[in-house]
């Protein structure tokens, strides 16, 4: 980093900066009452709340009455990924949950699952659920043994989206509730709770440039819908206790209206950047690998390997030269050595250049290509100190 250089956020994935809108949504209702009272004051806090509320199933295509705020995608998965549902207003015990090995550890630990019927499907090297498996696991899910699946859309590490169009025929006629997690797709593309034929979404309001501490269960009909995790009042139609916060969820509400505008404004923005990212990394560093390369992927995501170069040692020096980027997932943040994600692909047939793990780039509609060519330039330069210490030690 020069003198007077600014530093350079890639890392989107983790939290995107905290928007405009939603700043100005957040701090005119600090003084807001609580929304559950009967008074005018209360009443002028519920209608933040169901302003956000319409927002939010505006973006994703639902009723709002099927959105259900929560702190954060953590607590909307431990909640959706519970063994009792209301089936059509019936309750029934769902006796097996399938989660994917390359999924957030909010999905990958099970929510409320004991360990003994959860089910972690493989996935290829670039990061796609094995149909096999996945088959495996439908046709156990009958009359007598319902069950849920539960899949990132678009991985936090690598961006590789799940074909969801080629998921729903495997489970088509099995007993099995789909429940997506649509935090880091949101917003970067389009995404649609009918379309996906999901039972419930989850989503995460930092992931948009909203406050953190606040996200959603999205229901695609209010009959079927995990029992509460929270019990107490009768918040969020009884199906999550706890006052509101109603700060973070009008935050929530404006970065939800701003994200989907801008995708809509400049829906090919995102993938241009990715695409000028990656053409510049693969000309410069031949020996790069783009992880997820041959699937769908997140169009701001790129997660690069390099023999030699340990994803930790790059991304401190990145950081010493002001530039933000990710070896992983924040939610994995301090522990050393690939993600499970990359164990999950290695063990697959990814290229062994991932061995020692990958740099996360991630970035946003205000990202530019001199951002980009940056980031790329301290990568070649870290390239080129890696091929001079092997060339030293091949000397000595």
């Amino acid at each position: 980093m020069t003198a007077g250089e600014p530093r350079l956020y890639l890392d989107f994935n983790a939290g995107a900066p905290l928007l405009a809108e939603a700043r100005a949504a957040a701090t005119a209702t600090l003084d807001a009452a609580n929304p559950s009272s009967v008074h005018a004051e209360g009443r002028r806090a519920r209608a933040l709340v169901e302003d956000a509320r319409r927002a939010v199933a505006a973006a994703v295509g639902a009723s709002p009455q099927n959105v259900i705020f929560t702190s954060g995608a953590t607590e909307a998965a431990t909640m959706a990924l519970s063994p009792l549902w209301l089936i059509d207003d019936v309750e029934t015990r769902q006796v097996a949950l399938a989660v994917l090995d390359t999924d957030h550890p909010c999905i990958r630990e099970g929510g409320r699952f004991d360990a003994e019927a959860v089910t972690r499907l493989p996935v290829d090297a670039d990061g796609v659920v094995d149909f096999g498996a996945l088959a495996e696991f439908a046709a156990r899910c009958d009359a007598e043994r319902p069950g849920v699946l539960a899949l990132t859309l678009g991985n936090s590490e690598t961006g590789v989206m799940q074909p969801i169009d080629r998921i729903r025929p495997v489970i088509a006629g099995q007993n099995v509730r789909l429940v997506v997690d649509a935090v880091q797709a949101l917003g970067r593309v389009p995404v649609d709770i009918a379309a996906l034929d999901a039972d419930a979404l989850l989503i995460s309001g930092h992931k948009l440039g909203a406050l953190k501490g606040v996200g959603a269960l999205i229901l695609r009909t209010n009959a079927t819908r995990p029992l509460p995790l929270l019990r107490g009042g009768g918040q969020e139609g009884g199906r999550r206790a706890g006052t509101e916060s109603v700060a973070a969820i009008a935050s929530l509400g404006a970065a939800v209206r701003a994200a989907t505008m801008r995708l809509a404004a400049e829906p090919g923005l995102l993938m241009h950047l990715r695409e000028y990212l990656e053409a510049a990394i693969r000309q410069r560093v031949p020996d790069a690998v783009v992880l997820g390369a041959g699937a769908e992927r997140l169009p701001n995501t790129v997660a690069l390997a390099l023999p030699g170069l340990r994803a930790e040692t790059a991304q401190m020096a990145l950081d010493l030269s002001g530039i933000a980027v990710s070896s992983g997932s924040a939610c994995s943040s301090g522990k050393v050595g690939r993600s499970h994600v990359i164990e999950a692909m290695l063990a697959s047939g990814l290229a062994a250049s991932a061995e020692e793990g990958a740099l996360r780039v991630s970035f946003g509609y205000d990202t530019s290509e001199a951002d980009l060519d940056r980031f790329a330039n301290a990568y070649v330069a870290l390239a080129e100190r890696r091929r001079g210490r092997e060339s030293h030690e091949r000397a000595a």
